[in-house]
């Protein structure tokens, strides 16, 4: 019968680095593993509690990075050559080695899906370096399976956990905004956005957030559930999706659900105060948006409606250009750009105001007295997710007549 070895060490940072009451032994064992990594950036270590097997787990901080790398040690040089050479898939290096967070009971962690990361193999080591920093007050399961290896038999599984410690005491991180800001919204509402006023935990985001009735009611799954969460790389921007099942025509879940906000009700985006941020600490306060759903909007942008406020020349004042209706908060401030009579862009700062219905934009340098030109992507959307010259629904049930070849529209004004 195969030997199975349950090796679970629960990792705290502490100033000696080591456990107390190591036997001498052991301690010697991972003292000569720290020696064999004087290349790694020294920083604090989480040692694995050691046991009888020749395999050591360890989290190493890079202080450089201020990330941690797993490294599992005491693989054969000559099974390491094998797998260097093999180039396994990511799905091999996952039921070798694989990361979770734990969930704190048995059910939770079934199922699963193991963290992403680069997997790489040295000349003494494998090394797993997750795709996401580690979050504090998180604890890390690692589960390796050396009977997985190649031509190996003995151990079929060890496992550690590892956790980094909280870098607070107090909750200071809030809900800063979300975004569209307007209290009414339309039936189609494509996304919002939430922001924070400091980074934030990945994971098991939706268990945070809820779209609630006017009764207070759940409404069910009603946002697009996907495993690579939208954040921006400070993660401080959340993107929620609404389920575009539950806001297109002629597709199933509107059919059989029904949409998930419906005309003339209200309704609340809720965040709750459990969600911890990436200290480790939950938010400071919950946060509720509440708001009114009105008719849908299926119309195409119409960038010719909108309103161009000039500037004056030799001054540093504002650009401004109102929009008939509010438009998405994200890309109305990435995808316009503002060009003088040469071409040239103009550097500059850009915000959104008046519930998202008016551009402002202010340049580095005075303007110049000229012709200019607002330069506009098609690819910004109003709330509903509708483009310049394409509804969001256009390629279920409308033929498109007309072919734009141009990604850009070109707004004229002057600068006097």
């Amino acid at each position: 019968m195969t030997r199975i070895l349950r090796w679970s060490s629960s990792f705290s940072l502490r100033k000696d680095g080591l456990w107390p009451g190591l036997q001498i032994a052991n301690a010697a064992f991972l003292l000569a593993a720290w020696l064999w990594l004087p290349a790694v950036a020294q920083g604090a270590t989480a040692p694995a509690r050691a046991s009888q097997s020749q395999f050591s787990i360890r989290w190493i901080s890079n202080a450089v990075s201020g990330g941690w790398t797993l490294y599992v040690l005491g693989v054969e040089t000559k099974t390491l050559a094998e797998m260097r050479a093999a180039a396994w898939a990511p799905e091999q290096w996952q039921r070798l080695i694989a990361v979770h967070v734990e969930q704190g009971n048995a059910l939770g962690n079934v199922g699963m899906p193991a963290m992403l990361g680069t997997y790489r193999v040295h000349e003494d080591a494998i090394q797993f370096e997750p795709q996401f920093p580690l979050a504090p007050g998180l604890r890390y399961v690692t589960t390796f399976f050396p009977s997985r290896l190649p031509g190996a038999g003995g151990e079929a599984l060890i496992s550690t956990t590892f956790e980094l410690p909280r870098r607070a005491t107090n909750a200071t991180t809030i809900v800063a905004q979300i975004y569209p800001t307007a209290g009414l919204l339309p039936e189609n509402l494509l996304k919002f956005y939430a922001h924070f006023s400091a980074p934030m935990s990945r994971g098991h985001i939706y268990d945070y957030i809820h779209l609630r009735d006017e009764a207070g009611k759940d409404v069910q799954l009603p946002f697009l559930e996907i495993d690579e969460e939208l954040w921006n790389p400070e993660m401080t921007r959340l993107t929620l999706f609404i389920d575009p099942g539950r806001i297109k025509r002629g597709v199933k879940p509107l059919e059989d659900i029904g949409p998930a906000l419906e005309q003339g009700k209200e309704f609340s985006l809720v965040i709750d105060r459990a969600w911890h941020d990436a200290s480790g600490l939950p938010l400071k306060a919950g946060f509720k948006k509440k708001f009114r759903v009105g008719p849908p909007d299926r119309a195409e942008v119409d960038a010719a409606a909108w309103q161009i406020q000039p500037p004056q020349s030799g001054s540093r004042g504002a650009l401004a250009v109102a929009f008939p209706e509010p438009m998405d908060h994200a890309l109305a401030q990435r995808v316009i750009r503002v060009a003088d009579q040469s071409g040239r862009a103009i550097e500059g700062s850009c915000t959104l105001e008046n519930e998202e219905r008016r551009w402002v934009f202010t340049p580095a340098l005075p303007w110049r007295a000229g012709p200019h030109t607002l330069l506009v992507q098609k690819t910004i959307e109003d709330l509903a997710g509708n483009n310049i010259g394409k509804s969001f629904e256009v390629d279920l049930f409308e033929r498109v007549e007309r072919q734009f070849t141009n990604t850009t529209v070109k707004l004229p004004f002057e600068v006097k």
